[in-house]
């Protein structure tokens, strides 16, 4: 090592001084983030799109007027009189037609076909984004380390999604079976991985909206008990998800109007009128809207119980995160409550479903919070 003088500027620049090299969680987390992430943001309002319109040609009884799976062909639609009538036979012969809507015409078969077709069309739009975003990515290598495997996961459950809905409209496409509509529990499955692959989206999301090394840091302030409780409510809302998809399946909604009481009762009187015993919890409209009632009200207990434990959180931003979360899932069952009394109508139906998707992300984010919380200082607060 030389020797400086004396008169030498301690703070200035030396020729020989070592280059700073940055640490591995630096070079790392590299690649295209935020366009990643608003890439991720277009599927996830892409997927909440598809639940809705999902939800509105369920509402419409439109879900079997196309009667055939073409997932590349069928991207066109009928572009003449002679193709409508083709499609309008098709649907002519299953039992839908034959037991509830003889009374159609060409053109209200048009209406319903429309809703099947977009709800067909998004999904496949949705895919088609999920593979330009990936593979433009992946050949740019803009990739972060380690997100190559979590960026397919989405476009790989939305491939399984498309099978599972075949399967789901499968089930109602019947001729001389008596089937006028989808089987409840293959909607419910329909649903349910709609939800999950909204889940990653969201999580992914969150966690490009950071740097790999802030959370990281953030991860040595988590929350343990609230993140369990958090975890616990997200499955607890899953679970209302696919107990609300069985109801919506056999219009169950419609059975009974009356709140608190179901037909002045609380558990009401055909309950269990089918046979064998098991075909209730899938069939009986009684019960299924009797269970899907009583689980709100155990997640409405258990979210205060979440909530009151979030607002003791030492992070500002976590506690106004439960309170989202506490205000959406008063709303859902106001809106709840609300459908039931008026028959389900479709608006309200519509509006209950889209609230269940807010309250879903709301609980994803508060969870992620009490994972990575943010924190502020002082002056912040």
């Amino acid at each position: 090592m030389s020797k400086r003088s004396i008169f030498e500027e301690v703070d200035g620049e030396r020729s020989d001084s070592p280059e700073v090299t940055p640490g591995l969680i630096d070079r790392d987390s590299g690649g295209a983030r935020r366009a990643i992430r608003a890439w991720l943001m277009v599927l996830f309002a892409l997927v909440v799109a598809m639940i809705v319109v999902g939800g509105l040609t369920r509402l419409t009884d439109s879900g079997l007027s196309i009667t055939e799976w073409k997932p590349v062909t069928g991207a066109m639609p009928p572009l003449s009189e002679a193709d409508w009538q083709a499609e309008f036979d098709k649907y002519q012969q299953i039992d839908q037609w034959r037991i509830e809507n003889q009374w159609m015409q060409l053109d209200d078969f048009k209406s319903i076909y429309w809703w099947e077709w977009s709800h067909r069309q998004l999904g496949r739009v949705m895919g088609l984004i999920w593979a330009l975003g990936f593979l433009g990515f992946l050949v740019a290598r803009k990739i972060p380390t380690g997100w190559t495997g979590r960026l397919a996961l989405p476009g790989l459950l939305g491939g399984v999604q498309g099978g599972i809905g075949w399967w789901m409209v499968a089930s109602g496409v019947t001729k001389g079976e008596g089937m006028v509509s989808v089987a409840s529990y293959r909607l419910a499955i329909h649903l349910g991985l709609a939800f999950v692959i909204l889940g990653f989206i969201a999580r992914y999301v969150l966690m490009l909206s950071r740097e790999d090394r802030a959370l990281m840091q953030a991860r040595r302030a988590q929350e343990k008990k609230l993140f369990g409780l958090s975890t616990g409510l997200l499955h607890f809302a899953f679970l209302q998800v696919i107990l609300g998809a069985l109801v919506a399946g056999i219009d169950a909604g419609r059975s009974y109007t009356d709140w608190p009481l179901m037909g002045g009762q609380v558990i009401p009187q055909d309950a269990m009128m089918l046979e064998p015993m098991w075909r209730n919890f899938f069939e009986s409209p009684g019960l299924a809207q009797f269970i899907h009632r009583v689980s709100g009200y155990l997640l409405m207990a258990f979210g205060v119980v979440v909530w009151l434990r979030g607002r003791t959180s030492a992070h500002p931003i976590t506690q106004n995160a439960f309170h989202a979360v506490f205000a959406s899932l008063l709303l859902q069952i106001v809106l709840g409550i609300v459908t039931v009394v008026y028959g389900a109508p479709w608006p309200a139906a519509i509006l209950h479903q889209l609230m269940a998707v807010i309250l879903w992300v709301l609980i994803l984010r508060a969870r992620f919070l009490s994972a990575y919380p943010i924190t502020t200082s002082i002056k912040d607060i």
